[in-house]
């Protein structure tokens, strides 16, 4: 059924080799002797493999009569590779998250921890001043001071919820960080002299001064060609219009943060100075 193709022997080699003259004799000879160990082993295995019956089909004797069964099945080593119907992405290195998740991640951690966590040190200040009774000490002044603070942070909030992140949205984010800080030491400088600041107090400060900092750098890292381009850096051109977002952020966000700003900012600190101012009449 078969036509195998006879295997040389031992005998055919030294007959081969004795075919030879010359020098190449002695060459061959020598090279016989440590070849003809691995040889006979060769031989011998390429004989026991032809001798080997053939490893029946899985299916049995009906699988030669299934059209195309025969070669998928009958055996391993004439089964083709299995090839994945769609290409797998390699997995990312080092358990990297992709881009878009990254980017979902980052604007999620800001408004769902910076914000509130900018909220929460802002009530936490207003117990403190109402625990030490600035009206009785610090006044109105000091009151104001925190009324200027709370308009500095709350206006590039609030631009950042429904504008586009451009040049002039990037510029006043970046100045209002700095005249927030700038406020910040003077209403400091102010209170020590007429009153006591707590440790509490200073610490919850710590948190107000810190917080646009890092709200600053998450937008920063969100829109960093934006960043590149007011600086001049980059092939992209500032863009200085003022527009809402193409893609506006979810209403029930937008709307949450701005009612607990309301409730938790503006409220209270109104409160204050309308306490201050009554108690120097």
């Amino acid at each position: 059924m078969f036509n195998a193709r006879p295997l040389p022997t031992m005998d055919r080699l030294r007959r081969e080799l004795a075919s030879l003259g010359g020098a190449q004799v002695d060459d061959w000879r020598v090279a016989a002797d440590v070849l003809a160990p691995l040889a006979g082993r060769l031989l011998s295995s390429r004989r026991a493999r032809a001798e080997a019956p053939r490893r029946p089909s899985l299916l049995g004797r009906p699988a030669k009569f299934l059209p195309g069964a025969a070669p998928a099945i009958a055996g391993s080593r004439h089964r083709p590779p299995l090839v994945a119907p769609h290409p797998v992405p390699a997995p990312a290195v080092g358990g990297e998250t992709p881009g878009w998740q990254l980017t979902n991640i980052t604007r999620n951690f800001l408004l769902g921890f910076v914000m509130p966590l900018w909220l929460v040190a802002g009530i936490a200040d207003w117990f403190c001043h109402r625990r030490a009774r600035i009206e009785l000490n610090a006044g109105s002044t000091e009151s104001a001071l925190h009324l200027l603070m709370l308009s500095e942070a709350a206006v590039p909030v609030i631009a950042g919820l429904v504008l586009e992140i451009t040049s002039p949205i990037l510029l006043l984010m970046l100045a209002s960080v700095v005249i927030h800080a700038a406020t910040a030491l003077w209403d400091v400088s102010y209170a020590v002299k007429r009153r006591e600041v707590t440790p509490i107090e200073q610490h919850v400060h710590s948190y107000l001064e810190m917080v646009p900092v890092m709200a600053l750098s998450f937008v920063a890292v969100l829109h960093w060609p934006e960043v590149r381009a007011l600086f001049g850096r980059g092939q992209r051109l500032r863009d200085w219009s003022i527009r809402r977002k193409q893609t506006p952020l979810p209403i029930v966000i937008v709307a949450a943060l701005l009612a607990c700003m309301l409730a938790l900012e503006v409220g209270p600190y109104v409160e204050e100075f309308r306490r201050t101012r009554n108690a120097v009449r």
